[in-house]
């Protein structure tokens, strides 16, 4: 499985974007996205933002929970009290997933999806992947948060920290 994960600021602009794999069940940890997903992950997660605009309002919770899905791709968000999106896409099979009409060259290798049931990528809308996703929002909220409270960081200013993109990555392979 993998994850496109990015924090979208209060202009809708990008203040954060990660790719990474699974770790469970043997996964290596890196992100096997084809190279047509690169623009369309960021495209699908945009185009998730008006989706996100509609629920904000009806719903008290934070973690809104998966909010999209696109073929194979599924969209999860957690929203911040001050209007900043955390946005995980998820896909479980990369290799697998067409964004054209038009078939391109064939996988360069095999398939790396495993239909285990440990595997959060097993069944997308079980309770175990909201809880694994949910409990990877908060924290990475929290290191949000402490990112935030720098004197120097500036509303909707890109984050390049090194720390803190070790510590997203931490917590996905503690949770994802």
């Amino acid at each position: 499985m993998s994850y496109y994960f990015t924090i979208i600021g209060t202009r809708d602009n990008p203040l954060f974007e990660v790719e990474f794999g699974t770790s469970k069940v043997g996964g290596d940890g890196i992100a096997h996205f084809r190279d047509e997903a690169k623009h369309m992950n960021q495209f699908i997660v945009h185009a998730a933002l008006d989706i996100v605009e509609e629920i904000q309002w009806t719903n008290k919770d934070m973690y809104l929970k998966r909010i999209d899905s696109y073929q194979n791709n599924h969209v999860h968000c957690f929203l911040t009290g001050g209007n900043v999106k955390f946005m995980l896409l998820m896909n479980p099979d990369p290799m697998a997933t067409t964004y054209s009409a038009y078939s391109t060259s064939p996988p360069s290798r095999p398939s790396t999806a495993r239909q285990s049931t440990t595997l959060l990528a097993a069944s997308p809308n079980s309770q175990a992947t909201e809880e694994a996703v949910r409990a990877f929002m908060l924290e990475v909220y929290e290191h949000w948060v402490k990112c935030i409270m720098n004197p120097f960081y500036q509303v909707n200013q890109v984050v390049t920290s090194p720390v803190f993109q070790n510590r997203v990555g931490t917590a996905a392979k503690k949770y994802l």
